[in-house]
């Protein structure tokens, strides 16, 4: 059967004062009242069942995930007892599935993706299955063709499309994966027409996910075997607290994908976007004719280009006068005034309000 595992277990530091540690970017309310996992959540619909649909998150967000998704069965929304990174989530939403459904077939999005238009996504991962189905073996990734030469996002270069049955799209055998790199490399690789951003989302057999686990980092094999055998069981909790931190911390694309070799990719012709900071919010965003973009239920701007302003509170007032270039984020305990081109630096600024006693504002 197949199955769909939304990775939301992110805080999206680079979205504060708005994203906290008791409330994450994906349960923010910011797409037409709607959150980034409800829309995550929409995209699935189509092609998964909903008892099918399985969130993985940290055990803080729980409680947040399942009342932002009541579709969702209770048991469906799985607690990390701490952060592992995508090896060990992925492996214990394997380890999971496979108790229940020795065949399940898994596709691994994540819960803070902006994807338009949604159909183009669904074939995508329809196609997938398909693959996979055919090829239990296969570990497939979603390329996104790049738009620019962006030395933010890591890339997979493909070579060999190839037609399948049952898909219409062409399955690329994929020869690397490559980190981040500085702006003249990937500007080759956008010149040289074989490289996609890597999107880090999948789709395998559960069992293919975990030989491969087991094969490449053998020191998860006993964490998620232990995990396994006791879930549903009446000891399925305190195994889980007990055995899921000693997962190794790093993500899935460092522990298998970089060394497995069948490997392979579909190219998503789609508008994708990993929404983890205000520019990139921006650009999910509508523009007024001055290219601010707003989120507020009442704004008066006089004089004003090219800012980000941001307030989840409907009756609350953002008024500002000759601003330009500036992000301003409200929320009813910290306001956000930032230039746009410093954006990046929020980290620097959390770290100094921690540093000043200021954790209740984090």
């Amino acid at each position: 059967m197949d199955y769909a595992v939304v990775m939301a277990g992110g805080i999206g530091r680079r979205l504060w004062p708005l994203s906290r540690r008791n409330k994450p970017k994906q349960v923010l309310k910011l797409f037409d009242g709607q959150t980034l996992l409800q829309r995550c959540f929409q995209r699935l619909s189509p092609v998964f069942d909903t008892e099918n649909i399985i969130v993985l998150t940290n055990a803080a967000y729980a409680n947040l995930i399942r009342e932002d998704l009541p579709e969702l069965p209770l048991d469906n929304v799985i607690a990390e007892p701490v952060v592992r990174d995508t090896a060990g989530a992925i492996g214990l939403a394997a380890s999971v599935l496979t108790r229940h459904d020795p065949q399940a077939t898994m596709a691994v999005v994540t819960a803070d993706h902006f994807i338009e238009p949604a159909d183009v996504f669904q074939q995508a991962v329809k196609d997938a299955l398909v693959f996979v189905d055919k090829n239990p073996d296969g570990l497939v990734t979603f390329g996104i063709q790049p738009t620019f030469p962006s030395t933010q996002l890591g890339y997979i270069k493909c070579a060999s499309p190839r037609k399948c049955s049952g898909c219409e799209n062409e399955i690329y055998s994929v020869q690397a994966f490559i980190e981040k790199p500085d702006e003249k490399t990937a500007k080759q690789y956008v010149d040289a027409g074989q490289y996609f951003w890597n999107s880090g989302m999948f789709v395998w057999k559960a069992q293919a996910i975990l030989t491969n686990l087991e094969k490449f980092l053998p020191e998860a094999s006993e964490p998620l075997m232990r995990i396994r055998t006791a879930w549903d069981s009446a000891d399925q909790q305190s195994i889980l607290e007990q055995w899921f931190p000693k997962l190794p911390k790093i993500s899935i694309d460092y522990a298998v994908m970089e060394k497995a070799k069948t490997v392979y990719a579909i190219k998503l012709n789609c508008r994708w976007l990993d929404v983890g900071c205000f520019t990139a919010l921006a650009d999910c965003l509508s523009l007024d004719e001055n290219n601010n973009v707003i989120v507020a239920g009442a704004s008066e701007l006089l004089d004003c280009k090219n800012n980000i302003i941001v307030t989840e509170d409907k009756g609350h007032l953002i008024a500002a006068v000759g601003a330009k270039d500036m992000v301003v984020v409200h929320t009813p305990d910290a306001t956000l005034v930032c230039h746009i081109d410093h954006a990046h630096r929020l980290k620097e600024l959390l770290e100094l309000i921690e540093q000043h006693g200021g954790q209740k504002f984090l």
